[in-house]
């Protein structure tokens, strides 16, 4: 059996893949819960999540992807209404809470949990990710956001959203802040578990982080001890110039989302070379993940016979609710046969001609056009077809845009993921794409994304290790950085 390590010697990547989902009914495909074999709506049942992560651990899939927002997409009509009528991502519940039940069922697969900066105090925040991650057995990995909705923030305490860039500033002190506690507060072997002395944790090992900063104050120590990990698995999605930045310092995983891999090539580059060129790691240890969203049949006309019939469940006002929420412009302005493209709004016309980029040249961008284009798959790219065909695709992700893997979004829950592990993953092993089994089975989410027994803790190049208290340091010895 080949290990990652070995394959990619061999000159194939190994891909890491992921299930996209999220506590709620539909997640990128608005309105197929209507369809009679989908079952996304059963999300508040706890053996929901733990048949699926069951099901996709037996396919050896590396994690499960839970997104999460915290507010409605009420951009479109101005009202949250189209959301709650049509299901699109509402409502949706707090997607930490079920990775516990799900870990208890599994030994080897990773779950990584959305959990936004911008609205919590770090200190809770770090108590809540090293709990799962011990719970986990050391599986767990944190998807870093900054929250996007003004519909968060304004339930949240804020009258709007923080700008942009002081969202990510705030971001680059929360995740020193988590450093200090996950990795400086306590030394490895802290905990002494001494029956006969009576000590449970050597004082001298625990100390506090006295973190003072322009957002956050938090003395520490950390509440909880060290876990598997210390620090989750760090994920991240963002391409705006801040975002490459933080992805280019912090993200072991980055996420990307778009229709085309020309789309964001260029992105990865530039976060690839900022990481080796202002942060001394890698490139090719930060993987990067595709959204892709399969609809798969054993002939091109049957896939194409469910993408057909998939479109006929599927919410146009759904779509275009997500659409305001992702991109904060309200299409419902525009009159049914209005070109977007030729409209006044820089804005409008520059996001829709990044999804005509690739539609023939004298096609119509209508608010129509738009919605049937989101309505399947989300802000990523539906690919239909045979195994082959769709594999051939994703080899051209991986070698146009240079992806590491790919986030599998679903039309159909669970239908959509048992198809790609009937169908799909069986062309990827064929072609020496997807390993036979968990690289360190019962190992960390870690361990098993990089391949390495051992693995555990974040690689030696990564920020978060120069706050790591390694057993045998004296306190005197390990200066906690700023």
């Amino acid at each position: 059996m080949a290990t990652q390590s070995e394959t990619a010697a061999a000159g194939k990547k190994k891909l890491i893949v992921n299930a996209f989902v999220m506590m709620c009914s539909g997640h990128q495909s608005p309105g197929l819960w209507r369809h009679p074999d989908d079952q996304s709506w059963r999300f508040h049942e706890v053996d929901h999540w733990v048949e699926l992560a069951k099901l996709l651990e037996e396919a050896k899939f590396h994690g499960i992807f839970i997104a999460d927002v915290l507010g409605g997409y009420d951009v479109f009509k101005q009202s949250l209404d189209p959301a709650i009528i049509s299901g699109a991502q509402w409502p949706v519940t707090e997607p930490l809470s079920v990775v516990p039940a799900m870990a208890a069922a599994t030994k080897s697969i990773g779950f990584g949990v959305t959990v936004s900066t911008t609205y919590e105090q770090p200190f809770h925040l770090a108590r809540r990710l090293s709990t799962v991650d011990h719970l986990t057995n050391g599986r767990l990995g944190w998807n870093i956001v900054t929250s996007y909705l003004n519909s968060a923030a304004k339930n949240l305490g804020h009258a709007q959203q923080p700008a942009h860039d002081d969202r990510y500033a705030q971001a680059e002190e929360y995740i020193k802040v988590m450093y200090k506690l996950f990795q400086s507060s306590w030394r490895d072997d802290a905990v002494k578990l001494d029956r006969e002395k009576g000590l449970y944790s050597d004082p001298e090992l625990v100390r506090q982080i006295n973190h003072e900063g322009r957002f956050f104050s938090v003395p520490g120590p950390h509440i909880v001890d060290p876990s598997p990990q210390r620090t989750p698995l760090l994920l991240q999605a963002g391409t705006s110039r801040a975002g490459k930045l933080f992805g280019a310092q912090h993200a072991e995983a980055i996420f990307v989302s778009a229709h085309a891999p020309q789309v964001c090539a260029k992105s990865i580059a530039e976060i690839r070379q900022l990481a080796r060129d202002q942060f001394g790691r890698d490139p090719k240890k930060i993987k990067v993940l595709a959204l892709v969203t399969p609809i798969l049949g054993k002939t091109e006309e049957e896939a194409i016979a469910k993408w057909n019939e998939y479109k006929k469940y599927a919410s146009l006002d759904g779509a275009l609710t997500l659409f305001g929420g992702w991109t904060g412009i309200d299409l419902n302005q525009y009159g049914d046969d209005e070109e977007l493209r030729q409209v006044e709004s820089n804005a409008v016309r520059s996001t829709v001609e990044g999804y005509a980029r690739f539609a023939p040249p004298n096609s119509k961008w209508t608010k129509h056009t738009v919605a049937e284009h989101v309505a399947l798959g989300g802000n990523g790219p539906l690919l239909v077809g045979t195994p082959a065909q769709v594999a051939d695709q994703l080899e051209v992700w991986i070698k146009e845009a240079d992806v590491d893997g790919f986030n599998f979004a679903y039309v159909l829950f669970p239908q959509s993921f048992k198809e790609i592990i009937g169908l799909l993953l069986p062309e990827l092993r064929a072609r020496g794409l997807f390993w036979d089994d968990y690289d360190v089975p019962s190992g960390t989410y870690r361990e098993n994304f990089y391949g390495v027994e051992g693995q555990k803790l974040p690689l030696d190049e990564h920020t978060a290790s120069k706050f790591h208290w390694a057993t045998g340091v004296p306190a005197n010895e390990h200066k906690i950085p700023e």
